[in-house]
């Protein structure tokens, strides 16, 4: 090593000998001891996978760097299922001399050079030294970056994309619980640490958050958030609720521009601006302001990242951008496959509800709240198997159910077909409909109802737009929820014997909770966030019961709740 570099006095670590429910602080020995980084072992009390975490593959990006060492001093070992491997600086003597992702040593970005040689330059016997003491160890990788001195970036994660497909497939998972904006799937086997590592076998995923080679402690909050989220997914860790505001959108036919010239750099841009295709994104210009280079976009997007000083080098990166595919946001195909599976429990729940109590308490506020004196054409949005459907036909009202779910509208039919006399079936239908795209002309129903849906919508805002629009002026929207993001459902302690939740099962609850991790609404403030979406939407004339659920659940039954449930009353301007 060059002068200046000094090994730390401190406890070795040996990976050998640390035992269940310890955590070990110190330097780790690689390649034999030419290299010496600072590392953290949790080893669980339980068995379980190993989760290589790494930060400071480039020296200048903090963010990473500072969230691994608040982690290792966070996390504990008895909460550790198998083990956790954190390693704050891979390149630690850069990051000592204040270096950037281009090493001093031989001028070599350690990021590209994976898998490395052991009888290479610096950067190369590092990476080497890499694969064959942390890769080897790790089952699942995460890797923490950030911008570079000169980069100015958007949060965003990449996965890996050029490994067996069951390995892309767990990396992708991965990246799905980063709170960030998009995801970008990297097709490159080599190179990249955790695109070597991908290519070996292990699920990975690299997280980027921070510019300009600085750093915040929001920043590392997110970062470490989202660690905790990923780890939780692997369930190696529990993180309980963590609140997220973005759901990764994949960002496809990414484009790495390059400068053709030295030049001074003049984005027109920032990160994360969309953009159509062939507008400019930037100028090159020389000393005297004379255009020598434009920036131009091949397709329509979104940017990742581009260069944030003054001047681009010759061959050096400019901008990063890609395509956004609004395909790839499969949460409604989840959401419709969780309550599929849950459509069949759900009739013969339904079923007993209208016969129970519950059944009157909720028509009587029904009745309170919807215009009087005539017959309403009512759209019920979420209409499971068709409970709220049911009580408005029987009260002679036309009623129109919609559910995402096929299995929850055959439900409803039998349902309707078992309760219901012929005249008042005759004014009740039900269809397989999007809650947030309902496909029906403006302004044609008297009211909106729902019951415990908008908790499950990827984009709640849209829906109450759309169940604006297709009121009647003057019309009135009922929904009926409660903030059931910010509970744990897998918790039963309050629950009687016989609730309908310990029909369930551990996986279908564990399933729920994955789903909640993966929408905005569970971070917002409830229901104060629906009314500034309504308010935006359209409607007016708020009322708010926000303890309605203390006049339906009066027994702790099979249908009891909890949660306290809200009931907002809007009308259309």
């Amino acid at each position: 090593m060059t002068e200046g570099y000094r090994k730390y006095e401190t406890a070795e670590i040996c990976l050998k000998e640390i035992k269940a429910g310890e955590k070990k602080s110190g330097m780790l020995e690689l390649s034999g001891g030419e290299f010496s980084v600072p590392a953290t072992v949790i080893q669980g009390t339980a068995p379980g996978k190993t989760v290589l975490i790494t930060a400071g593959i480039h020296a200048a990006e903090y963010v990473g760097i500072q969230a691994a060492v608040e982690l290792a001093a966070e996390l504990e070992p008895e909460r550790v299922k198998g083990r956790i491997l954190l390693v704050k600086a891979v390149n630690r003597a850069d990051f000592e001399r204040r270096s950037g992702s281009v090493s001093r040593e031989d001028g070599k970005n350690l990021n590209r050079e994976f898998p490395g040689r052991a009888d290479g330059t610096v950067m190369e016997r590092l990476a080497r030294a890499v694969v064959d003491t942390l890769h080897r160890e790790a089952d699942y990788y995460i890797d923490l970056h950030s911008g570079d001195d000169y980069e100015e970036l958007t949060p965003y994660i990449y996965y890996a994309g050029k490994a067996d497909p069951q390995v892309t497939e767990i990396s992708r998972q991965m990246a799905r619980q980063a709170d960030v904006p998009y995801m970008v799937r990297s097709d490159v086997g080599a190179g990249g640490s955790y695109n070597y590592a991908a290519s070996c076998g292990i699920p990975s995923v690299l997280l980027e958050r921070g510019s300009m080679g600085g750093w915040t402690m929001e920043e590392v909050q997110s970062t470490k958030k989202d660690v905790r989220s990923i780890l939780d997914y692997l369930d190696i860790y529990p993180a309980g609720h963590i609140p997220r505001t973005h759901y990764p959108l994949d960002v496809t036919e990414v484009q790495y521009q390059a400068a053709s010239c030295f030049g001074l750099w003049y984005p027109e841009k920032r990160p994360g601006d969309l953009f159509g295709r062939g507008e400019l994104l930037g100028v090159t210009r020389d000393y005297e302001g004379n255009v020598l280079e434009e920036s131009l976009a091949e397709e329509s997007g979104v940017i990742l990242y581009q260069t944030g000083s003054l001047q681009v080098c010759g061959n050096g990166p400019m901008i990063a951008y890609g395509k956004i595919d609004y395909r790839s946001d499969d949460r409604k195909e989840q959401i419709a496959g969780y309550w599929t599976r849950r459509s069949e429990d759900f009739l013969a729940q339904r079923r007993e509800e209208l016969h129970s109590p519950l059944a009157g308490r909720f028509l009587d506020i029904l009745r309170r709240n919807l215009p009087a004196g005539r017959k309403l054409k009512i759209l019920d949005v979420g209409c499971g198997t068709g409970f709220f459907s049911i009580l408005l036909a029987r009260e002679g009202h036309e009623v129109t159910g919609i559910d995402l779910t096929s299995g929850m509208i055959r439900g409803a039919e039998i349902l309707a077909g078992e309760e219901l006399t012929g005249e008042e079936r005759e004014r009740c239908r039900f269809l397989v409909m999007d809650a947030e795209k309902p496909d029906f002309d403006e302004g044609i129903f008297d009211a909106v109802v729902s019951r415990n849906l908008t908790w499950t919508l990827p984009d709640a805002a849209a829906a109450y737009r759309e169940w604006c629009r297709v009121l009647k002026e003057d019309g009135v929207l009922l929904n009926f929820d409660a903030d059931y993001g910010k509970e744990d459902c897998r918790d039963s302690r309050g629950l009687p014997g016989n609730h309908a939740h310990h029909r369930l099962g551990a996986g279908m609850l564990e399933e729920c909770e994955r789903m909640k991790r993966q929408l905005a609404i569970t971070s917002c403030s409830r229901p104060g966030w629906d009314l500034e979406a309504l308010e935006a939407a359209g409607m007016k004339s708020f009322q708010i019961a926000l303890e309605i659920g203390k006049e339906i659940y009066l027994e702790k039954d099979q249908f009891y709740n909890p949660t306290p449930l809200f009931l907002i009353k809007a009308r259309k301007k």
